[in-house]
């Protein structure tokens, strides 16, 4: 049988914890997060921008920021909103929710940036 190991982080542990779609890969570059954030939109799914504190991030509620964008169609305008969350609230998780009318759930949802 092969041997498993434990995951090395530590739950009472911020760094290492994973969160979300793309957690478990390498970090993302713009342009890897500008193609995620145009494949959502090209989904017709609204995006939403969340954000927490790094202590509360396990919690099953983030704080909203602002509303979720409805109907928005344009790249540019939820990366900006994204950077004025993150401006906003340096020391928080800041992530990206892709929310699927038809199957009323989310689509996808991906931490873009990591507290400070």
């Amino acid at each position: 049988m092969t041997n498993i190991s434990e995951f090395p982080a530590k739950r009472d542990s911020l760094k290492g914890r994973k969160f979300e779609t793309f957690s478990y890969l390498p970090p993302m570059d713009a342009d890897r997060i500008r193609r995620q954030v145009k494949y959502l939109l090209e989904k017709g799914w609204n995006p939403a921008i969340e954000h927490s504190e790094p202590a509360q991030s396990q919690s099953d509620f983030w704080y909203l920021w602002k509303l979720p964008l409805f109907g928005e169609k344009d790249v540019d305008a939820v990366l900006a909103e994204l950077e004025a969350c993150h401006t906003a609230f340096p020391k928080h998780h800041v992530r990206l929710i892709g929310y699927d009318n038809m199957r009323q759930t989310q689509g996808s949802a991906m931490v873009i940036y990591r507290a400070a």
